[in-house]
């Protein structure tokens, strides 16, 4: 038995429980789920086409318990909140390992024409909304998107009718607490439809003393015609945890798409972007960091395909690694046959601290016509000496300097980020991490008490 097996046993003999405790529309594509993995046969591992140096099987091979049931599981949500960065107001939902819990914030605060909630209440309110998005924004078969279509049986979603444009940021926090090794089968739908505009910051935390935790988690975004939709996502887990999350995105005419994923500290992450530009006229940005230590492993692989014509599209991540800490980066522009007056420009930056620290970079660039205007980069190397004997000469210590260069490393992807608050608090905790000290998911950004 392979390690998929395990997860398809598991579900073939849990199956009415499964879809019991589910919403319709996620019941009816599991079955095309269970086709694809089968076709697949297994997971991705290290060194297949754009896992050179991540192996998804290895990542959800222990034994993981799986909350079949829905079982309520204790957390303790005050010891999550206390705000240590001011001025950063959002609407507030917590996914409590795979349970997804609005505070009152939320509840009483969402203008008309927004709804945050879970699958199982949308079921209930608007299932129309969920027979015709859920799903429907991934195309290419994915084994960690199939293996999260089968299990999930819930989820958030967010959804904002034609026209409404919110003013105050969505916050989604994901906390991990657990006293027993457990994957969460995460999954989220944001739909902005025609004109909508919404910002959404989602924060990974794992609560001190749990167990090694892995999360599944698929998060796709429809951005209607004309719509403007951010999303911002942090991660401040530790060791015990390893990710893998897929971001899928469709855009039509005239939207706009922002995306920054930071990695302050994990265990093994795997983030894949996945961006499909369906309509004419519209701009993308994908922006990521990673800050490595220790034996941390953090790869991050975008795949944005232009199939209309007139699109804008930049891509920056940059990581620091020090220790031993490895990483990689996959970056593929694809512009299809027809996509005409494109523009789209990918750029992959790295330091190494140490001797011990690997980086594995790969970007592509996928061209069918041209009337384009395409390019691509990447460099790696290490801490600029002068630099840092300059800042001695100065009276600045070694370790100052050297922290302060890596923070000035980090400041064009921090920039990215167009929410003022959330781009001070990010810097502050940059700053922090270079530092030494862990935020913790204390410092998730809002006050919620």
């Amino acid at each position: 038995m392979n390690d998929l097996d395990q997860y398809i046993d598991l579900f073939s003999a849990n199956r009415s429980t499964v879809e019991e405790h589910s919403p319709a529309a996620l019941n009816a594509l599991r079955d095309h789920a269970l086709a694809t993995l089968q076709q697949l046969g297994r997971l991705p591992e290290k060194g297949d086409e754009g896992y050179e140096k991540t192996s998804v099987n290895d990542m959800f091979a222990p034994d993981y318990g799986v909350n079949i049931n829905r079982m309520p599981l204790p957390v303790d949500v005050a010891a999550s909140f206390r705000c240590g960065v001011p001025n950063l107001s959002t609407l507030l939902g917590v996914v409590v390992n795979d349970r997804f819990v609005p505070t009152a914030t939320l509840k009483g605060n969402l203008p008309e024409g927004v709804t945050v909630c879970s699958f199982s209440e949308a079921a209930e309110k608007m299932p129309d909304i969920l027979q015709r998005y859920y799903g429907k924004v991934m195309n290419t078969p994915n084994a960690h998107c199939a293996l999260n279509t089968l299990l999930a049986q819930d989820g958030v979603l967010i959804h904002l009718a034609e026209g409404v444009r919110l003013d105050k940021a969505i916050q989604i926090v994901d906390i991990f607490k657990s006293s027993f090794p457990l994957m969460a089968v995460r999954r989220m739908l944001v739909v902005a439809e025609a004109g909508a505009k919404v910002a959404v910051l989602k924060c990974d935390h794992t609560q001190a003393g749990s167990e090694k935790c892995l999360a599944s988690e698929v998060v796709e975004i429809h951005v209607g015609r004309n719509a403007e939709v951010e999303w911002y996502d942090i991660e401040e887990s530790d060791a015990s945890t390893s990710r893998m999350h897929n971001l899928c995105v469709c855009q039509q005419e005239g939207s706009q798409f922002t995306a920054c994923a930071s990695t302050l500290t994990n265990g093994t992450t795997r983030n894949e972007f996945d961006v499909k530009i369906e309509g004419d006229h519209t701009h993308t940005r994908l922006s990521g960091m990673a800050i490595g230590s220790d034996t941390q492993h953090i790869d991050n692989a975008s795949n944005l395909r232009h199939l209309a014509c007139h699109g804008h599209s930049d891509q920056l991540f940059k990581y620091v690694l020090d220790d031993n800490a490895t990483a990689a980066f996959g970056g593929s522009i694809e512009v299809a046959h027809g996509a005409r007056f494109v523009e789209a420009f990918q750029t992959n930056r790295n330091i190494l601290a140490s001797r011990g620290a690997r980086m594995h970079t790969k970007p592509q660039l996928l061209i069918y016509n041209d009337d384009v205007k395409c390019s691509h980069g990447a460099t790696t190397g290490q801490l600029d000496a002068k630099a840092l004997f300059y800042m001695q000469t100065r009276g600045i210590p070694a370790a100052e300097a050297r922290r302060m260069l890596m923070q000035a490393f980090m400041v064009d992807v921090v920039d990215t980020i167009a929410l003022e608050p959330l781009r001070d608090r990010l810097r502050h905790l940059v700053d922090r991490r270079f530092a030494g000290e862990r935020a913790g998911c204390r410092e998730c950004g809002s006050d919620c008490r």
